[in-house]
């Protein structure tokens, strides 16, 4: 696999030695959603449950996009609702962990400040205490305690941890020069709106122009753009790789240049006590916001429960599923369904409804396949440079750093640190990446994490007591070129017979939490306002 063509695999000396014995010393273990369900599912189930049920409205799915929905429909409606969850909690790629010293993410871990046109996301934000108020211009204040702590950012380049993400510790002047003009076209692209007068790159997605000029910029992939404006600086191009990569899952040269400019002009926050550039974080990352989300609709939530076919029968929805702690086949019928699920799932799960999967493209949706790891150490080496941050990242690798766990704690001295590494695996074909990484032993992929962080902390082997791993192997949807503003995209977004309804961020084509909260809201809205409502 390209991601580990850089493992060392062979080596002599006490040196090596000395790495087995302290890496055999380590504990950890490989982990992952679950990959017995998802054979199962693969594999096809064909039991017709004797046990049915009835219910008003069905969410099936219990990411943020899910749990968006079933808020939105306990605030705004009487509609009762079950929501189904596979796993035996909800939260999707928002999962997160803990140790005996903090909380830890292990998936999306940060939500940059929200657009303050997106009013109903700013709404749960004050609901949950994140915004403490607005001030007399009508702009959030937002709780201290949930604004990313100083230091923020450092990159280690040339040996040298430098403050902030952006390349400038020993970066040759004619290099800077064209980060500088890269900027200044962001910022430019940032206040750019459409001949409809609306904003050319937005957050939800959906709220941005439809003006040919910018759309049109979704047939590039991101290098080519670059490329077209002569912005050629290795530096520059391994910054934006970073991001696209971060944000994405994918490098610039596989990532639609509308894509990879929306990551840098589409946010326009504004706040009364902070930069707009500033994020929202917890320890736990966004299982924070996903917790808060779940509260809303607590009672409604049935976890470990497999869907396996959603039909029709008779004018309701059929949904079958298997409960995973008793083995037992179930069946509900419902009013109204939103399938808060990816479409990878979707294509399985709706082989009963050929007039809907025929309407649809659905294997155009392709994932990014991600490796996260969590390290407990005794504490993290030092190096020269800036000091250690909630954003540490190696330039020059294709991995995409870590994040301190223990940032947001007021403690000052933990007793240990926890951090968290990401890696996208952006650089072979998603079907190929994911058959690898899942063939990969969990000795594999120790020695892989380990050895990406020993650019940075040489002796990091000796700090290291626990470290464990997480393969996603549909982490995130990639915006391929042609993909945002295409056809297959719009399509898997159109409810079905007014029954059937569609939640998840591969519909927004980008995987962030604004567009989670977005799509379940939206499908919440159209069911209400349907003809069955």
């Amino acid at each position: 696999m390209a991601a580990l063509g850089g493992l060392a695999v062979s080596g002599g000396g006490l040196a090596a030695c000395a790495n087995k014995a302290q890496a055999q010393q380590m504990q950890g273990q490989l982990l992952g959603p679950s990959f017995k369900a998802g054979h199962l599912l693969r594999k096809g189930i064909t039991v017709e449950p004797t046990e049915v049920e009835e219910q008003e409205v069905v969410i099936v799915g219990g990411g943020a996009s899910g749990l968006a929905a079933a808020r939105w429909l306990k605030k705004h409606s009487a509609k009762k609702i079950l929501l189904l969850e596979l796993e035996s909690e909800t939260g999707g790629n928002a999962a997160a962990g803990k140790n005996g010293h903090t909380a830890y993410p292990w998936g999306a871990h940060y939500l940059p400040l929200p657009n303050n046109s997106f009013t109903e996301l700013l709404e749960f934000l004050q609901e949950t205490n994140v915004i403490t108020g607005f001030d007399g211009e009508g702009l959030p204040n937002y709780n201290e305690y949930y604004l990313c702590f100083d230091p923020e950012e450092r990159l280690y380049i040339h040996n040298y941890w430098q403050e902030g993400l952006v390349p400038h510790w020993g970066v040759p002047e004619a290099d800077q020069q064209q980060i500088a003009r890269f900027q200044q076209l962001m910022e430019e692209l940032k206040q750019a709106q459409g001949k409809d007068g609306k904003f050319a790159f937005d957050i939800p997605l959906g709220h941005s122009s439809a003006d040919v000029q910018y759309r049109d910029l979704d047939k590039l992939t991101m290098l080519e753009w670059l490329q077209q404006q002569e912005l050629t600086s290795e530096y520059l191009h391994w910054y934006v790789d970073y991001c696209c990569r971060d944000d994405f899952g994918s490098s610039i040269a596989h990532t639609s240049a509308w894509a990879g400019i929306h990551y840098f002009a589409a946010r326009k926050a504004r706040a009364a006590n902070s930069e707009s550039h500033r994020v929202l974080t917890w320890p736990e990352g966004n299982n924070w916001l996903v917790q808060r989300l779940r509260e809303s609709c607590a009672d409604s939530i049935r976890t470990n429960a497999m869907v396996y076919r959603v039909g029709e029968q008779e004018g309701k929805v059929v949904i079958d599923y298997m409960d995973l702690r008793t083995q037992q086949y179930k069946r509900l019928l419902a009013k109204q369904c939103v399938m808060a699920t990816p479409q990878f799932v979707n294509q399985r799960l709706l082989s009963a409804l050929p007039a809907l999967l025929d309407s649809r493209n659905l294997r155009k949706f392709n994932y990014a396949p991600w490796l996260v790891a969590n390290l407990t150490l005794k504490d993290v080496p030092r190096s020269k440079g800036f000091g250690l941050s909630w954003d540490n990242v190696i330039y020059g690798s294709k991995s995409l750093g870590y994040v301190y766990a223990n940032h947001q704690q007021v403690a000052l001295f933990p007793e240990k640190k926890t951090i968290t590494f990401y890696h996208a695996l952006a650089d072979e074909a998603p079907a190929a990446a994911r058959g690898k990484a899942y063939g990969s032993s969990y000795d594999t992929w120790k020695e892989f994490v380990l050895q990406e962080l020993e650019k940075a902390h040489p002796s990091l082997r000796e700090q290291v007591e626990q470290l464990d791993v997480w393969v996603w192997g549909h982490g995130m949807i990639r915006p391929t070129p042609g993909f945002i503003w295409g056809q297959d995209r719009e399509m898997a977004n159109m409810p079905y017979a007014d029954k059937v309804y569609f939640a998840h961020t591969d519909l927004s084509g980008i995987s962030v939490f604004e567009e989670a909260f977005y799509q379940g809201v939206t499908a919440a809205r159209q069911l209400l306002s349907s003809k069955l409502a």
